[in-house]
């Protein structure tokens, strides 16, 4: 199953431990104020709230609810001359190798008591510190790839494109660009998916922000920001750490009443969680029963014999078909005895593309 993982970055001093504390709802990232507090990458796996599997579950009468789960990697504060193996550096990159989208945690509040390890907030330059590294590791990748490669050439002449393709990304690096931003073909896409890159990950700009930016969570930081992530298709999260941990220590009644109080709908994290779906093109059809209620996590446009072997392989081998009922024909219709009866069910074959919601029955040998 695509558990989705993000790894959480930023440069030491901006909220990051604070916001991964808050995220599992544990103190376990020691949040202090000097760089270098989190050095093995934490793990947090977080579920995904979603409101529609207490409603399935009561209709099921299910013995237990399973939420889609993401899993967050803290890894440690990035510094300058990590591509070089400064400050463990070249362990936070294998780390952030490893995870689908990166969440990028940016210091946009001024506070003399948090010391920042510029001496000064310019969420510009943080963000351009992190990148250069970023590009630096990428080069020194793509460079002893096409190495390897360019040997290889004279008897696989269909490396030629992949080695043309490698040589763009290079140039393109070389002007400090993100391979993210690089104009690409369907097919320099496909070839370039066999190279980690990580500049090429998705990125979500965390904007850390201080409790007086609440509700609005505006501020001439985030503002630019907003310019930087617009230019290289990047999304930005405006969230205030400090309140998110203040919220683990509450009730989930108490936290929601907190929140309006404050005048806002709903958590930083819970956003932070809803757009890591979307950027990763990530959505949930579900399942339910006595058993149990439980939320799946697929790529969007997965084909439900696909969908089938994210349950187990072997529902996708013996697929034979999918009966789905959409979630709110299912709470309309009563569960799917009611669906059915009012032809609500629809039979469904191997390519029928899974909708978020599709609450899904398989057939199969």
């Amino acid at each position: 199953m695509p558990n989705l993982s993000c790894g959480i970055v930023g440069l030491p001093n901006v909220g990051k431990s604070t916001l991964f504390n808050a995220l599992t709802k544990k103190i376990v990232a020691m949040a202090a104020n000097y760089p270098f507090c989190t050095i093995d990458p934490n793990v947090g796996i977080v579920p995904v709230e979603d409101d529609r599997l207490q409603v399935l579950a009561h209709l099921s009468k299910s013995g237990k609810i399973i939420p889609a789960t993401v899993t967050f990697v803290d890894i440690a504060g990035l510094v300058a001359g990590a591509s070089k193996g400064e400050g463990l550096g070249n362990q936070f990159l294998a780390n952030i190798r490893e995870t689908d989208a990166i969440i990028h945690v940016v210091r946009c509040f001024e506070e003399s008591d948090v010391i920042h390890v510029a001496g000064k907030v310019d969420p510009l330059a943080d963000i351009a510190v992190i990148n250069l590294e970023l590009v630096l590791a990428d080069l020194q990748m793509a460079e002893n790839t096409l190495g390897r490669l360019e040997k290889q050439l004279k008897g696989k002449k269909e490396l030629q494109k992949t080695v043309d393709l490698l040589k763009k990304a290079i140039a393109h690096l070389n002007e400090n660009q993100l391979v993210r931003t690089l104009p690409l073909t369907v097919e320099e896409k496909t070839l370039l998916h066999a190279y980690p890159f990580l500049t090429a990950k998705k990125v979500i700009y965390a904007a850390n922000v201080a409790e007086s930016d609440l509700p609005s969570m505006e501020n001439s930081h985030i503002a630019n920001l907003r310019e930087l992530a617009q230019k290289e298709g990047s999304q930005v999260v405006p969230i205030c750490a400090k309140l998110e941990q203040d919220l683990t220590q509450l009730s989930e009644a108490e936290a929601g009443q907190y929140l309006e109080t404050l005048g806002l709908k709903e958590s930083g994290l819970t956003r932070l969680i809803k757009k890591a779906f979307a950027t990763l093109d990530l959505i949930t059809y579900l399942t339910t029963g006595e058993m149990e209620t439980r939320a799946w996590t697929i790529k969007k446009g997965t084909p439900a014999v696909e969908a089938a072997g994210v349950i187990h392989s072997d529902l996708q081998k013996g697929f034979i078909r999918a009966e789905v009922v959409s979630f709110e024909d299912m709470v309309a219709c009563e569960g799917r005895e009611g669906a059915r009866k009012k032809g609500k069910a629809r039979s469904e074959g191997k390519e029928y593309e899974v909708r978020d919601g599709d609450v899904i029955l398989f057939f199969h040998n």
